[in-house]
């Protein structure tokens, strides 16, 4: 027989050597979410995932650098909310405290800060709102701007914008060019859908909206066309990342995004995606790290050079192991 496509899957060392995606400690990028809280606790619907105080967030760092991660993406849960998001901008903020602290005790850490308001506002949005209740683009501009800056000076090194306000990535970078900041880079969540998604990451930060919901300013999910829109806009504005979120759902974006632009691509694997994951290896129907790793290598293999997961630190030694 001319074809017989078995004969390079005979055996495991000829399998790795026509292997076409291999995934890497590099790839990975792990969310830590801090509080003020006195206490560390576990996240109910994210088993495995826990509120981290800021007085213990150098442990908590220490171990994903441990297992050889060098990136995290930083979340914080504020004590107060209020209608514009204020301690969002606060020098003393939940981010702001524990970037500081992060930085000053582990300097070559890659530290993301996700740039938004939905966590800091009592109504749960991802801006100011006006008087009809809906986004009040620029003055959710002038507050994003603030807060990016904060993030800055107290040590992050990639700003990532989550809100999906037109011209966020414009804004942002202009304020940060203005004071002195050109090296910091931007990394847009560009494709950012309206999903079912996110249901366990609102549960931990309390970010559900209060009424409505994000439809008129996230993506359709019935749309692909518009991300690649969406991310020349951003690109064009100074993104020097894009993001596309979730990931397994739009894993043909992905694709069509990373075949699309020379600019790095990272898919973030959500709450939902990962809470799936680990609902079905509590009920013993899976094996939780084959499919954890199987997940995020189709995420990659879609064309990710970067991937945001709540399995970061979990399955980074399993990685390390495959690569040996």
């Amino acid at each position: 027989m001319t074809h017989l496509p078995t004969r390079l899957r005979q055996n495991s060392t000829i399998r790795n050597l026509v292997q076409e995606t291999r995934l890497s400690i590099y790839d990975l990028i792990q969310p830590v979410f801090v509080t003020k809280s006195p206490s560390k606790s576990e996240i109910n619907s994210m088993p495995g995932q826990f509120h981290i105080p800021i007085d213990e967030v150098i442990d908590e760092v220490q171990q994903i650098i441990d297992v050889g991660i060098k990136a995290i993406i930083v979340f914080g849960i504020p004590e107060d909310k209020d209608e514009i998001g204020s301690d969002a901008i606060n020098e003393n903020g939940t981010v702001q405290l524990s970037v500081k602290r992060i930085k000053k005790r582990f300097p070559n850490l890659i530290i993301i800060t996700d740039v938004c308001f939905c966590q800091y506002t009592t109504h749960g949005h991802c801006g100011v709102l006006n008087k009809n209740r809906s986004i009040d683009r620029k003055e959710s501009l002038k507050l994003l701007e603030k807060q990016a800056l904060s993030h800055v000076k107290a040590g992050a090194d990639i700003i990532a914008p989550s809100c999906m306000i037109d011209e966020m990535v414009m804004c942002i970078r202009a304020t940060l060019d203005e004071n002195g900041y050109e090296n910091i880079s931007i990394l847009s969540y560009s494709a950012k859908y309206a999903s079912s998604f996110y249901g366990p990451f609102r549960d931990a930060v309390e970010s559900t909206p209060k009424k409505g919901n994000r439809k008129s300013y996230q993506m359709n999910i019935s749309n692909s066309k518009e991300a690649v829109k969406e991310v020349k806009l951003d690109i064009l504005e100074g993104a020097d990342l894009v993001m596309v979120k979730p990931a397994l759902p739009y894993l043909d974006v992905i694709q069509k995004i990373s075949n699309s632009f020379d600019c790095p691509v990272v898919a973030y694997q959500v709450s939902g995606e990962y809470s799936m994951i680990k609902s079905a290896s509590m009920n013993g129907w899976i094996n939780e790290n084959d499919v954890a790793l199987e997940s995020i290598t189709s995420i990659k293999r879609a064309g990710a050079d970067l991937i945001i997961t709540y399995f970061a630190k979990q399955i980074a030694p399993l990685i390390c192991e495959i690569n040996k």
